[in-house]
């Protein structure tokens, strides 16, 4: 396994101008004809979205759906296989039973209830999202409640993450990048979402680096051949460097791991009509994003509208033929969970009045490697306490709280996720 300088810290550069002007004069030289090179990339993805396109005509899904039961006993189609590579995304049905998921959810009621956040909530924590957040999604900065962390610890959660890492190539350039079959564990919030809800939704956007993915040597060994104008070679399945890279420093919110696919369980029954999720179904949209940003039309010291600390934005302004692309998730019942690449272009629908509640679990996979294992001692001791992750706003609400889960509590998956057993 790769050896990560997990105490190297990323700072925004003091002079970011300078900086994007620098290393976009550096990859231009470096690609030759850009033009050629973006344009042989937009053939791909034009082609891609004609395929989405004519999947909706035919009133199929896009997203690939699969049932539990089929990871379970590796009953998966060479055809499912496939398609789940090709788009990048993919409905995991029955993940957890219905009512298993239904008796999580008014857990989570009981207990935001019974300890107040209510009335101890101030707002807000994190501006992450920037512009993109005209409205915000009713995002609770709660980690350790009991449905939360018994999700994560279940070994149902377990055969999914494994089966997500494994379609990655995490053995190339002669080294193993991560271990397919351990998740380190990576909490994340909640959302509860009352019907009658009016939301703005949440813009097209990726996560996981912004500035990062032009200017840091690390992300620049992962899109090498994008780089390198031979687009043939990308492969975005590749995880060669993904688990060196590291996000700058300073935001309110960050992601400090690798996350082979980003994910959540659904706590209620969702229509695809009302605010859901929806992604680009390309994970080779990245090429598309990172070779625009160099094109002649774009100021020498911008990247497409890309702010330090930020999620990295994608819009009609600059991204027209990949918005093109969007694709919702089908409808969804408590216990189904959604996973996507975590180069995908992904947002949430607006909703006026929306029709019954849309909750979920935020819960990743986020294989094991010398990055992620030092995000998780860290995890350890924030869990250990009740206090909110370093990755997110340190708000802290839980350490006081009653009916918290305890180490007593962890069982084997999720003492090894929180690297309590080496």
């Amino acid at each position: 396994m790769n050896t990560h300088v997990a105490e190297r810290i990323e700072r925004v550069p003091e002079d970011v101008p300078g900086a994007i002007r620098a290393v976009k004069a550096s990859l231009r030289a470096q690609i030759g004809d850009v033009e050629a090179a973006f344009r042989q990339v937009e053939a791909f993805i034009e082609k891609e979205i004609e395929d989405i396109r004519a999947t909706k005509e035919r009133g199929e899904e896009v997203w690939p759906v699969i049932d539990y039961d089929q990871i379970a006993s590796n009953g998966m189609t060479d055809t499912q296989l496939q398609q789940i590579h090709r788009r990048g995304c993919l409905v995991v049905r029955g993940h957890f039973p219905e009512q298993t998921a239904r008796s999580w959810d008014r857990q989570l009621v009981e207990y935001v209830e019974e300890n107040d956040f209510d009335g101890k909530y101030r707002g807000p924590g994190d501006d992450f999202f920037g512009t993109l957040a005209a409205s915000r999604p009713e995002i609770y900065p709660i980690y350790w409640s009991r449905p939360q962390m018994e999700a994560r610890q279940h070994e149902r959660m377990a055969t999914v993450q494994s089966f997500l890492n494994h379609q990655w190539k995490f053995v190339s350039q002669g080294t193993t990048w991560f271990d397919p079959d351990q998740d380190s564990m990576y909490p994340d919030r909640i959302r509860r979402r009352p019907p009658g809800t009016t939301s703005k939704g949440l813009g097209a956007h990726t996560d996981s680096g912004a500035l990062e993915r032009w200017l840091l040597p690390a992300y620049q060994k992962v899109f090498r051949h994008v780089f390198d104008g031979d687009f043939d070679r990308y492969d975005a399945w590749d995880a060669a460097y993904r688990t060196d890279v590291d996000e700058y420093a300073g935001g309110s919110t960050m992601c400090s791991v690798f996350r082979s696919f980003q994910g959540w369980t659904a706590l209620s029954e969702m229509r695809n009509d009302q605010g859901v999720l929806c992604t680009v179904p390309i994970p080779e949209a990245m090429a598309y994003i990172l070779l625009r940003a160099l094109r002649d039309d774009v100021p020498d010291d911008e990247l497409c509208d890309i702010t330090p600390r930020r999620v990295l934005p994608i819009n009609d302004k600059w991204h027209p033929l990949l918005m093109q692309g969007l694709s919702v998730i089908p409808a969804l019942k408590p216990g189904d969970s959604v996973w996507w690449h975590c180069d995908l272009i992904h947002s949430v629908q607006p909703v006026q009045n929306q029709q019954g509640w849309g909750n979920v679990m935020y819960i990743p996979a986020a294989p094991m490697c010398e990055k992620n294992a030092h995000y998780a001692t860290k995890v350890a001791q924030r869990f250990l306490a009740g206090e909110s992750p370093d990755d997110f706003p340190e708000e802290h609400y839980e350490a006081d709280w009653t009916g918290r889960f305890t180490e007593n509590d962890l069982n084997t998956i999720g003492r090894r996720g929180l690297v309590l057993d080496r």
